[in-house]
């Protein structure tokens, strides 16, 4: 199918915009980490399901110990450390201000797999990254992040913190995502024969959901979760995050591994707050500026690019 690498990129930032509303709604009753802890675990249980319906088996396919290390690797950075850290700058600092920190991966992403995968791109590529980047920067600058955009939480929340400790969070996430995907074509694509995005995906998440419960165990955090169980909205919104994020949006991500370099692929992941636009109109009729308008434009110029070159 042409273009199946670009749509399915595009996929991942359409649900991911979904994924941004509702785990920031849960993350601020519950606290991230245990968002993050229970919508790993739903993802776990999904991808299980799904694979047992399709496949006929969990692992349909033989994994060697190269291609297991890179999938754990790329979900314990990726799906652990950087969703955590991403999850905590929402709330600190505001989905503005975290967007658009968050918009410096396509690039971290280009130079990683330039270094690590040996991945070269065009002038045509880099000019479609860099004029995609600029317009979703152009809309997610476009005002300061105020008090309104944050939880009003007293010191003792599990997800306080300063605005430079926000900041840092959400750089940290960045740098998350981007070595996590890098980390994930290594084990998709060179460390043996090629593997169904769908078993990749859910390999990470395995692994990622085991490490982050035993983490939980360890510092006797395991109670806290109930929280989100009884508390019907939380489990809710986390139970929405979990289908549009880490199932739909991360298995896309993969698949568009498969047919796109990573930098570019990346970018296209980015276009989040695009995806965003008519997303909050159609929810809250909430009325985009010209501004807004007027990068989501240059965003999908730098897009046309990507799909042309």
């Amino acid at each position: 199918m042409p273009y199946l690498g670009e749509l399915a990129a595009l996929g991942t930032a359409f649900f991911w915009a979904f994924t941004a509303i509702f785990f920031s709604k849960a993350s601020k009753r519950a606290g991230a980490f245990n968002v993050n802890k229970v919508r790993l675990l739903m993802a776990v249980v999904i991808y299980a399901i799904v694979l047992l319906i399709l496949k006929g088996s969990l692992f349909h396919q033989d994994l060697n110990s190269s291609q297991l290390f890179w999938l754990g690797l790329s979900g314990f950075i990726g799906l652990v450390l950087g969703d955590l850290c991403i999850f905590k700058a929402l709330v600190i600092i505001g989905p503005r201000l975290t967007t658009l920190i968050f918009s410096t991966t396509p690039i971290m992403t280009t130079i990683i797999a330039w270094v690590f995968l040996g991945e070269k791109l065009g002038m045509l590529d880099v000019l479609g990254i860099t004029v995609t980047v600029a317009g979703v920067s152009w809309i997610v600058a476009e005002s300061r992040p105020d008090i309104q955009e944050r939880l009003e939480f007293s010191k003792k929340h599990a997800d306080s913190g300063s605005y430079q400790k926000g900041v840092i969070l959400a750089l940290g996430a960045s740098l998350g995502q981007a070595i996590g995907l890098v980390l994930a074509k290594q084990g998709m694509s060179n460390a043996g024969s090629e593997i169904d995005p769908m078993l990749a995906s859910f390999v990470r998440m395995l692994i990622a959901c085991a490490i982050i419960w035993l983490v939980s165990a360890f510092r006797g955090k395991l109670k806290e979760v109930t929280l989100i169980f009884k508390d019907k909205v939380t489990f809710n919104l986390t139970l929405s995050g979990s289908i549009c994020g880490p199932f739909l949006g991360v298995w896309l991500s993969l698949l568009a591994l498969n047919y796109i370099s990573t930098g570019v692929a990346a970018t296209l992941n980015a276009t989040v707050p695009i995806m965003v636009i008519p997303i909050m109109f159609i929810l809250y009729q909430e009325k985009t500026s010209v501004r807004a308008l007027a990068g989501a434009l240059i965003a999908v110029l730098g897009v046309a690019l990507l799909f042309i070159t």
